[in-house]
């Protein structure tokens, strides 16, 4: 037992450091569709139907529910983002590909009373214009990069026959970087020249719970909830003239409750509902307008300052849907649906450029195949529908100053490929 809690310590340690400069994944808003590649072949589900040790990552309850265990993956993922100003389009893809590890370790104690953890990135925001119209106030190299690292231990326990809890310890590191917004400096366009530095990459940590339950209603049919409340993150010092309310990102609250139905020894079906609170975050949710702040205007709060500007999402719910057909006793096949609304409004637009999570529909399909009683092989494939969201972009003269505006359009698409291993102890 020793062993293999040192085991899991280590592989933890080394997922962390793997995982940190390398997420960029934008979906369910910035979340992602699912945080294991077995659940995101079914569309992300996971609240009431538990399929391996990053179970914790949806509901801590069904840790208890998956045995003794060990799974680590690795997905490609592939988001394409554009921005049409005017009648030209520009590529958001100077990074256009990225490696997403995954890992978890879970043991019981009894047959009744888990203790694991789960290692998995929630999501982040990444892109890079090389070439954008510094007409726009957009230098070229403009971008973003936001990651964020979830490490969480949990407990969870089968209090009776049909009803289980879990609770998962969040400790949570994130990574912000700026590029390319000097051509801002104006005081018309109400920004402070502090939030115009590119320091780099900034760090944030902060800690946070999940809490779930799974209950069984019937024989097949079993129920589940899971609340994350909102995680209180350090300040990124480095960009507190960006970020409202002094460099602040916290992670919004969200909740769902999930749905599983086992309908015979071949069929299982699940459906989750997410609810993610973007509006509770001000440098997420605090409208743009700010940034186009006229003359007359210059009261506005700028970025940085309390109340000041953000990206202008909405909360935004999230369903999904998906199947598992059990061909054989090796090979299972899974499909699902992904769908989450459009955080983004067209008055918020041109920030959004920076980060264009506009994606709306998911369709996943995924297998897993037995090696050997205890060994298997995972693999999943996600296809993001392009989706596009219309606004306007400012046009500014050679003095910072701006004289008129640019119909644009934000589009995005996505492609992800997953493979993973498990092996049950």
């Amino acid at each position: 037992m020793r062993s293999n809690r040192l085991a899991a310590t280590c592989a933890a340690a080394f997922l962390g450091g793997a995982l940190a400069p390398g997420l960029a994944h934008a979906t369910d808003g910035y979340f992602q569709p699912g945080y294991s590649v077995r659940s995101v072949g079914m569309g992300g589900v996971g609240i009431a139907l538990p399929q391996d040790a990053l179970a914790a990552a949806a509901n801590p309850a069904g840790m208890a529910l998956v045995g003794n265990r060990v799974d680590a993956g690795l997905t490609l993922f592939r988001p394409d983002r554009q921005a049409q100003i005017g009648t030209t389009t520009y590529s958001g893809n100077d990074q256009s590909n990225f490696l997403i590890p995954e890992f978890g370790y879970n043991h019981m104690l009894d047959r009744g009373l888990s203790l694991g953890i789960s290692v998995y990135g929630n999501g982040g925001m990444n892109s890079g214009y090389s070439s954008i119209a510094a007409s726009t106030g957009l230098q070229p190299g403009v971008g973003v990069d936001l990651q964020q690292l979830f490490i969480s231990p949990s407990v969870a326990w089968r209090v009776t026959p049909d009803n289980t809890i879990g609770l998962a310890l969040d400790l949570v590191h994130q990574s912000f970087r700026a590029n390319g917004l000097g051509n801002f400096a104006s005081p018309q366009m109400s920004i402070d020249p502090a939030s115009l530095r590119s320091p780099g990459h900034d760090s944030s940590d902060g800690v946070g719970v999940r809490i779930g339950w799974i209950g069984q209603l019937a024989p097949g049919w079993s129920v589940g909830a899971t609340f994350q409340p909102k995680i209180h993150m350090s300040s990124f010092s480095a960009y507190d003239g960006l970020f409202a309310d002094g460099g602040s990102f916290d992670i919004p609250e969200n909740y769902g409750i999930g749905v599983a139905w086992q309908a015979n020894a071949q069929w299982t079906v699940a459906a989750d509902v997410e609810r993610i609170l973007y509006g509770q975050v001000s440098s997420i949710a605090n409208s743009s307008l700010p940034l186009m702040a006229l003359a007359q205007q210059q009261s506005a709060p700028r970025l940085g300052a309390p109340g000041g500007a953000g990206f202008g999402w909405s909360d935004v719910t999230v369903l999904k849907l998906g199947a598992a057909w059990r061909y054989s006793d090796r090979l299972t096949l899974r499909a699902g649906w992904n769908h989450t609304d459009n955080p983004i409004s067209a008055t918020d637009v041109f920030f959004n450029t920076l980060a264009p999570g506009v994606v709306k529909d998911h369709l996943t399909l995924g297998l897993s195949y037995a090696l050997t009683p205890k060994i298997d092989l995972s693999a999943d494939y996600v296809h993001a529908f392009r989706n596009s969201v219309n606004g306007y972009a400012p046009q500014l003269n050679g003095q910072g100053q701006v004289v008129g505006r640019s119909p644009e359009t934000l589009s995005m698409s996505e492609d992800s490929v997953g493979i993973a291993i498990g092996y049950k102890f």
